[in-house]
């Protein structure tokens, strides 16, 4: 696997899941394949879960671990081509990427959505930039558009709590006192499509996601008929997507708190339980109750970030072999 950014880059989704449970089962036991490997996590943005579980994953493979964050104590990158660097910014991605490759054996990169230009944001300017630059396997930690690690340890979670073969999975968005990029219900929707689920996606109208992510999903405006008999409930709030109206892109078009995640909506599932990608704003997302209580699967979702993490790296070190 030389970059991991799609549910594609994965491969057979069942093989990946069955690998998920053997690595949880025995996660130390695979560290021939990171001795002497130096894994390079370089952070745009903030970050607590991927930051920790990505380099817990990377340690539990015996690999080395640098940690860049951008954003403090490194020079300021200038990531556009064909500027007069006369600002803050001293050094131009361009050239200080060759130089991160030269320095560890994988890359992973965490970069968000600017929400200001759909085609600069959608293009994956900048972590692609890493792809064609490095010289080295590049896994995302987010970017613009996609989280995909989050999108697998998600799905791992959905396998382990699930009571049906085939079960009613509800990516809801919910409200934000900010503008939030759509990468999380992205690679939700898409990891989502490619698993043995019935997805439903719902949201205000305005807020639909790019198609190439929403596929075969049911896409339903009524929240209350979304949730009915659902056993998974995603809450996420997401900016507009600029899918329906391009000069929405970013913006918030409604702050409706009818669509926050209480115990009402709860009980219009099938004894479902609650998912957040965290962290969350409670008040907003989902009440405390809901949060707190014992169909909220938050902290074992967030535990196998871990895991997603080491199976995705531990493929692109047997591909270094």
């Amino acid at each position: 696997m030389k970059k991991f950014f799609h549910v594609s880059d994965i491969g057979d989704l069942g093989e990946a899941l069955r690998e998920a449970k053997a690595v949880k089962s025995n996660r130390y036991d695979f560290q021939n394949l990171g001795k002497n490997k130096t894994l390079l996590m370089i952070f745009f943005n903030n970050s607590l879960r991927t930051r920790l579980s990505t380099q817990k994953a990377a340690m539990n493979l015996g690999m080395n671990v640098i940690v860049l964050d951008v954003n403090a104590g490194a020079w300021k990158l200038e990531t556009e081509r064909g500027v007069i660097m006369d600002g803050e910014k001293s050094e131009h991605l361009l050239e200080a990427i060759p130089v991160m490759g030269s320095y560890c054996d994988i890359i992973a990169v965490r970069s968000f959505a600017g929400l200001k230009d759909r085609e600069f944001d959608y293009a994956e300017t900048i972590v692609n930039q890493f792809v064609q630059h490095s010289g080295r396997p590049v896994v995302a930690m987010e970017t613009a558009t996609v989280h995909p690690l989050q999108a697998f340890a998600d799905l791992i979670t959905i396998e382990e709590y699930k009571q049906k073969a085939r079960p009613k999975v509800v990516l809801t968005w919910a409200p934000h006192c900010r503008a939030l990029p759509q990468a999380v219900p992205n690679s939700f929707a898409e990891w989502m499509n490619a698993a043995d689920v019935d997805l439903v996606i719902t949201h205000p109208k305005g807020y639909e996601l790019d198609p190439k992510f929403v596929g075969d999903a049911q896409v339903e405006y009524d929240q209350h008929k979304a949730l009915e008999g659902a056993n998974f409930v995603y809450a996420k709030n997401w900016s507009c997507p600029g899918v329906t109206n391009l000069a929405d892109y970013g913006q918030q078009l409604s702050q409706n708190m009818h669509w926050t995640i209480d115990a009402e909506h709860m009980s219009w599932t099938d004894n479902g339980y609650f998912m957040h990608c965290l962290p969350v704003r409670r008040g907003l997302i989902v009440t405390d109750d809901v949060i707190e209580g014992d169909h909220s699967l938050v902290i074992p979702e967030a535990a196998n970030r871990e895991i997603s993490a080491e199976v995705v790296l531990k493929r692109v070190l047997e591909n270094l072999q």
